[in-house]
């Protein structure tokens, strides 16, 4: 299946779609959007990864990457993880540098 990443950036927060498999072949894809996101003025990227089937180390180094490019300032939330892709986020110990979501709620999220 084929990698597709796209940004939308609106009210201080970055939005990216990630579909169909992050890994090695893939991960610059990811990791340009991440890039992008992070020449603006954000508070908030969210990633939406209901779409997302596959998730590699190289994937996982994109969303650290992501991590450290963004700084302590932004938050960082990971919305509809699909169980495959939620096991490998949670054996790394990632989703404790992140807000693991089930579904976003923008009016939810400015208060957590």
């Amino acid at each position: 299946m084929a990698f597709n990443a796209t940004l939308e950036i609106k009210n201080n927060i970055a939005q990216i779609n990630l579909s169909g498999e992050l890994d090695a072949s893939t991960a610059q894809l990811f990791r340009n959007e991440v890039e992008a996101a992070a020449t603006q003025n954000i508070k908030r990227l969210v990633l939406f990864m209901q779409d997302l089937k596959y998730l590699s180390s190289a994937g996982l180094r994109v969303l650290i990457f992501a991590k450290q490019k963004m700084g302590t300032a932004v938050d960082i939330y990971i919305v509809g993880a699909q169980e495959m892709v939620k096991d490998t986020i949670e054996h790394t110990g990632f989703h404790y540098s992140v807000a693991m979501l089930d579904e976003y709620d923008e009016a939810e999220i400015k208060h957590v």
